[in-house]
């Protein structure tokens, strides 16, 4: 099977119309139902697989978004590189609506009750994930956006708060965010970003920036309106479709980053002493490490 560029579209980017000889097709894994049929077609004759987040009605919200039936059927169908668009707010007035930050760090403050990891059940793994995208399809990402035409400022690194939603923060939680340096807040992305990297699949995030969270004082951008978000969503789309497109181009077969072996010396259960019902679970994220 060769490999495939999977695109996970966030709020306002359920279809990508660019992408030729579409096909929807269902995917059953071991973790359930992904949020919708995938995408399959070709994207400027590269292979890709395309998945809306939330559904291409949009009818789950983050919380129940089942994350790891997302990117284990990423996984089932080829994908090794994930390029990840989510919706954001920004903590800087120089991060702008509109704007596209392309996130290098995030911050967990979720509550725990979604899961976010293959793993238990007798089987432990911790991955490294002090650097939680991949940085070479970052680059790569960054070069694509910022050829002429594209029509949005991207910010070349950011942290990514995750909060658990689905209401908008407070203003005291806005601005004790704020006071901790954080860029952007959103919703979903850490969730993948952590199964990614266990499902040995380079992931990126391009946060598309729609308001500036809660933390102003005064004035039009002090609250967040969905009208508002809306309004920069449809802006925001464009801009990410072209940049997917363009970047699609620059991705090559190979991969010299360490997220490809992210599992290798990651698994602390003896392999042998996992159960078969583990394994079968586990299938694919599992299956090269239990050969031989």
């Amino acid at each position: 099977m060769s490999s495939k560029i999977g695109i996970i579209g966030g709020s306002g980017l359920y279809q990508m119309d660019e992408i030729s000889s579409l096909e929807w097709i269902s995917v059953d894994t071991p973790f359930g139902e992904p949020s919708d049929k995938l995408a399959l077609g070709k994207l400027n004759e590269k292979e890709v697989v395309f998945l809306p987040r939330h559904g291409r009605n949009h009818t789950y919200l983050p919380s129940e978004i089942n994350y790891r039936a997302n990117i284990y059927a990423m996984k089932s169908l080829g994908v090794t590189r994930i390029i990840s668009v989510s919706a954001v707010g920004s903590f800087k007035k120089d991060i702008m609506p509109r704007d596209i930050v392309l996130i290098d760090q995030f911050i967990d403050r979720t509550k725990g009750t979604t899961p976010s990891t293959f793993f238990g059940d007798g089987v432990v793994a911790h991955i490294s994930f002090a650097q939680p995208v991949c940085q070479d399809l970052r680059q790569m990402i960054y070069e694509a956006g910022q050829e002429e035409g594209f029509g949005a400022k991207l910010h070349f690194g950011g942290t990514y708060l995750n909060m658990e939603g689905p209401a908008f923060s407070t203003k005291a939680e806005s601005l004790l965010y704020k006071s901790w340096n954080v860029d952007v807040i959103g919703m979903t992305n850490l969730y993948e970003a952590k199964l990614a990297r266990e499902a040995e699949i380079c992931y990126a995030t391009m946060a598309m920036v729609t308001d500036y969270d809660s933390w102003m004082e005064t004035g039009p951008d002090s609250e967040v309106t969905v009208q508002t978000v809306i309004e920069n969503l449809q802006s925001n789309t464009v801009t990410a479709k072209k940049i997917i497109k363009n970047v699609v181009d620059k991705i090559s077969e190979q991969r010299t980053c360490s997220c490809k072996t992210a599992l290798e010396n990651s698994i602390l259960t003896n392999i042998e002493s996992i159960s078969q019902k583990a394994k079968d679970k586990l299938g694919i994220i599992l299956e090269k490490y239990c050969k031989g």
